[in-house]
């Protein structure tokens, strides 16, 4: 693997490229299998939570598509506490897709291209050229690629009524990957609001949350800038899901439970599609209300717990052996126990 200044690795085969989409598409439904099974989110936030890993898995098979028989260039993975592809390359996707057509008028006509398939392999007896793969790949790309369902850099959900026993009356969720990090984050805000009609006050609420919730910060800050821009709403518990890293033979950092696995890995303890999740969810609840202004423009703040963190790991049965005798300190520190989840199987 080729390291670049972005901290990335370069997926050079067609071989790399399935071992990897396999890995990120096994893991992620993994975790939203256990994370349900284990409540550790209400189902209300599951199924939000599904729907935004199912853009990214969707933008990741996208770019297999669109690398798997390109010479010329290669997709990048971080290797710093992600696993995820570099954030450059969800812009890339979007870019390619706002040219669709533009692109599709230079390719060749699917008809011609099945002709010179058969005639390659029917006729001749040969193998397909790389560059007609290529072309092929290119064709499916960007015919059945959507632009809609790309993973952009911020991802804003709907309003909707808060599930019953919730503590506030509305809840709106959103999405974001985080350019530091390379890894989603997943958000939700629990709000009552103060006027007839929330639905006349969307656009000023998704205003505010795309231009102060778009990036990993603490949290405390987030919810100060949320509750400051929107006078009406007036929040009541927000939470923030920090998915991964995902750890595992692409990963390349300082992370004690990365380093548990590769070092697995390098003495054939344990194989080589072996993985750990780690994940995370902050939340901060509002304690009472205050008002702060002038008698005629007054405002009405929350006054915030302390942010709470909670950790999970999920892995399979072997792996959390093998992190038990390996990073104890780290697995006394979890909210609950390692949550084990299936083995990944690739066939040799």
């Amino acid at each position: 693997m080729i390291v670049t200044p972005l901290d990335s690795a370069v997926l050079d085969s067609k071989e790399q490229y399935v071992f990897y989409h396999k890995m990120i598409d096994f893991t992620l439904k993994e975790l939203i299998t256990a994370v349900q099974a284990k409540h550790i989110l209400s189902q209300q936030e599951i199924l939000l939570f599904k729907q935004y890993t199912d853009l990214l898995l969707y933008s990741i098979e996208a770019m297999r598509v669109k690398y798997m028989y390109d010479d010329e260039e290669n997709m990048k993975v971080d290797l710093t506490d992600s696993s995820f592809p570099n954030y450059l390359e969800f812009r890339y996707l979007f870019n390619d897709l706002e040219l669709r057509e533009e692109f599709l008028t230079k390719l060749t006509d699917i008809d011609i291209l099945k002709d010179e398939f058969l005639d390659t392999l029917m006729r001749k007896k040969e193998p397909i050229s790389k560059r007609k793969l290529f072309q092929a790949a290119s064709i499916v790309y960007y015919t059945s690629a959507k632009k809609e369902y790309i993973f952009n850099r911020f991802v804003q959900g709907k309003i909707i009524a808060a599930p019953q026993g919730s503590p506030a009356e509305h809840l709106v969720s959103w999405s974001f990957y985080d350019v530091t990090h390379n890894r989603p984050f997943v958000c939700y805000m629990y709000f009552n609001y103060d006027g007839r009609d929330v639905n006349s006050y969307k656009d000023e609420i998704y205003s505010v949350l795309k231009n102060t919730s778009d990036r990993e910060m603490n949290l405390d800050t987030m919810a100060y800038a949320i509750d400051k821009r929107l006078p009406k709403v007036l929040p009541k518990l927000i939470k923030r899901i920090d998915l991964g890293p995902i750890h595992n033979v692409f990963a390349k950092d300082e992370n004690e439970i990365t380093h548990a696995i590769l070092d697995g890995i390098a003495k054939k303890d344990i194989p080589l599609e072996s993985f750990v999740v780690s994940f995370k969810v902050d939340e901060l609840v509002s304690k009472s209300e205050f008002k702060e202004g002038s008698f005629f423009s007054k405002q009405t703040f929350q006054k915030w717990a302390s942010p709470f963190r909670q950790r999970y790991v999920f892995a399979p049965h072997r792996i959390i052996q093998l992190l038990y005798n390996k990073t104890p300190e780290i697995i006394n520190k979890l909210a609950i126990p390692p949550v084990q989840v299936s083995d990944l199987k690739i066939k040799k």
